[in-house]
C-alpha cells in the first residue's frame, strides 16, 4: 500500500492502524477506528498527535466494565461471566485486564477463551456451556466482526447471553451491544481526509473520541432466550430491535 504512495491512507482498527504506521512515518494516516493510540505509541497525545497519524478513537479498553453493568441490570443473579479473547490483537491484553477488574469489584467469576483461529469458535463456546457460563462479554475486534453471525449462532446454540461492543451484532442476531457507532466514526474520517487533502498536518489535527455510546437491545433474541428485559434498560436503549 505504500509503495502505491497514496496521498492519504484511512485505516481500521488497531492492529492495521500499527502496521500503517511501521511501514510509513511520512504519509499521512487517518484511523477510521481503534483503541488507545497515545499507549500504543501511535500518537504522542490526542490534543496534539505530532506524527503522520490522527483521526478517530475509541475507548474500547474503557468500556468493558459498563459493558458488565448492563448485563448485570439484565441478569441480576449474574455469577459467572465469559469473555472471548483475541490473542492476535495487542488491544485484548489491557482490555481482558480491566474485565477482570471489574468482575473482581462486582464478585463475579471471570473465565476467558483465547482464539487462534476460526476453528476454535465452536470449542470456545463447548468450554463456556462447560464452565455454567451465564453471560458472555464479545470485545470489539475485526475478527469477531467477520465471524459475528456464527458467533451469535454459536451463542443462541448454547443459550448463552452475550453482549457486544458494535451494534452490528445485534442487527445480525445479538442480544445487545454496548459501544461507539463504528460506523459513523468511518464516516468522520471522510472530514479528516477533507482537511489533509487540503493542506492540514495530521501532527496538528487533534484526536477525536466518541461523543455518544450506544446501546441496542435485541428483543426477539431476549424472548428467544427467555428473558424479560427491564423497563429500565429499555427506556434507556437508542434502538430496540423487535
Amino acid at each position: 500500500m505504500v509503495g502505491l504512495n497514496p496521498k492519504v491512507i484511512v485505516s481500521g482498527p488497531l492492529p492495521a492502524s500499527l502496521a500503517v504506521r511501521k511501514a510509513t512515518a511520512t504519509i499521512p494516516i487517518v484511523m477510521a477506528t481503534g483503541a488507545d493510540p497515545v499507549g500504543f505509541g501511535l500518537v504522542q497525545s490526542l490534543s496534539r498527535p505530532g506524527g503522520n497519524v490522527t483521526g478517530l478513537a475509541n475507548f474500547a479498553e474503557e468500556l468493558a466494565s459498563k459493558q458488565l453493568d448492563v448485563i448485570r441490570e439484565l441478569l441480576p443473579r449474574l455469577v459467572r461471566v465469559a469473555t472471548l479473547v483475541n490473542v492476535g490483537n495487542p488491544l485484548h491484553v489491557p482490555q481482558l485486564r480491566e474485565m477482570q477488574a471489574a468482575a473482581a469489584k462486582a464478585s463475579l467469576a471471570l473465565g476467558h477463551f483465547d482464539y487462534r483461529v476460526p476453528e476454535d469458535l465452536e470449542r470456545a463456546f463447548s468450554e463456556f456451556v462447560h464452565a455454567k457460563a451465564d453471560a458472555l462479554l464479545v470485545p470489539p475486534d475485526t475478527t469477531f466482526s467477520s465471524n459475528v453471525v456464527r458467533i451469535t449462532e454459536l451463542a443462541a446454540k448454547a443459550r448463552l447471553p452475550a453482549t457486544y461492543g458494535d451494534r452490528r451484532a445485534v442487527e445480525a442476531g445479538g442480544l445487545l451491544s454496548y459501544g461507539p457507532n463504528v460506523v459513523e466514526n468511518y464516516r468522520r474520517s471522510a472530514i479528516y481526509v477533507d482537511k489533509i487533502l487540503k493542506g492540514a498536518k495530521p501532527a496538528e489535527l487533534p484526536v477525536e473520541q466518541p461523543t455518544k455510546i450506544e446501546l441496542v437491545i435485541n428483543l426477539k433474541t431476549a424472548k428467544a432466550l427467555g428473558l424479560t428485559v427491564p423497563p429500565t434498560l429499555l427506556a434507556r436503549a437508542d434502538e430496540v430491535i423487535e
